[in-house]
């Protein structure tokens, strides 16, 4: 819940103000900041420098390592820059900009408080995201203290996989044993997935609209 709720609150401030002023075609030098987004998005470094790099910059068996190599996906980025290009015309801005609101003001007073749809989708993803992590658990945190809960849901079925293979040489105790460990399985992984299929009807209603707001006008 920590690096879920952490990171997604994170994910959601730089993403929106990433996304925010690459939509408005008064920012000098856009299109070359966009380029180098989506050039993010073909390349990468790969695993290992992304390693050292974590590692280097002290953040290896630390919870930031969940939390900060994930901080912004540029995909939602531009989902988002879509969304606020296709929904706020510049006559809203011109306005806003006549009546004295300066551009934190538009940003913070017109544009958030008319972003539901899209940010509900964001929180959607971005969580889902958190939640579902694995790999990154799985490199970067030795601690067992500080592990997400998909590393030990890992830890567990593959421990339940390796006692179902020794079951010819079990005693009773142990079978009732083994019993039980399979019931917990099961129930964490209930356990697992129920945060989100309880989050999802909150924002079942924004998804669509949100999802589908930037391919109206391409």
């Amino acid at each position: 819940m920590l690096y879920t709720v952490t990171g997604t609150i994170i994910n959601i401030t730089l993403t929106m103000m990433a996304a925010y002023p690459l939509s408005r075609k008064e920012l000098s030098g856009r299109e070359v900041i966009i380029a180098f987004l989506f050039f993010t998005m073909i390349f990468e470094g790969g695993m290992i420098p992304t390693f050292l790099v974590v590692r280097d910059l002290g953040m290896y068996n630390t919870r930031w390592a969940m939390i900060i190599p994930t901080t912004l996906s540029v995909w939602n980025v531009m989902i988002a820059k879509s969304f606020f290009q296709n929904t706020f015309p510049s006559e809203l801005y011109e306005a806003a900009e006549i009546d004295g609101c300066s551009e934190l003001g538009i940003f913070l007073k017109i544009v958030l408080p008319l972003s539901g749809s899209i940010i509900a989708v964001l929180v959607l993803f971005y969580a889902v995201g958190h939640w579902n992590s694995y790999f990154n658990g799985l490199i970067y945190i030795k601690d067992k203290n500080l592990q997400p809960l998909q590393v030990v849901l890992r830890n567990i079925l593959a421990s339940t996989q390796y006692m179902s293979e020794m079951v010819d040489q079990m005693t009773t105790e142990q079978l009732n044993r083994l019993s039980l460990v399979e019931v917990m399985k099961y129930a964490i992984i209930v356990a697992g997935n129920l945060p989100v299929a309880i989050l999802y009807p909150f924002i079942q209603k924004h998804f669509t609209k949100g999802i589908f707001i930037g391919s109206i006008k391409g």
